[in-house]
């Protein structure tokens, strides 16, 4: 649902173009959030999370309909499906970096 979210936000809030700096927000506080619950385990949540971005525009583009992404093409759409991912991943690394900070350390083993 943070997928679909993030997505109807960049397309569809204040008449469609909204701030890159509001999306890479929002998937980093979706992503770190997953991986502070998840640890690593939560890359398949914070995965789905990033695709309705990418997803959104390659549908929108397929079926001729407008969209924000200037030029509407697919390597655009590629390039944005890169860094919304590398984002994405920098969320879910930071929230699982931090889980492991704020966990308490097994004991050693003798």
């Amino acid at each position: 649902m943070a997928g679909a979210a993030i997505a109807a936000v960049d397309n569809f809030a204040f008449g469609g173009e909204v701030s890159p700096i509001v999306i890479v927000a929002m998937l980093l506080i979706a992503s770190a959030t997953l991986g502070l619950i998840w640890g690593r385990h939560g890359a398949l949540a914070a995965g789905l999370v990033w695709v309705w971005l990418p997803l959104a525009h390659i549908v929108k583009r397929a079926l001729d309909l407008p969209d924000t992404i200037q030029p509407n093409t697919y390597t655009s759409i590629m390039m944005l499906g890169i860094f919304s991912f590398v984002v994405t991943g920098v969320g879910l690394g930071f929230g699982a970096a931090l889980r492991r900070l704020l966990s308490p350390q097994a004991p050693e083993s003798a």
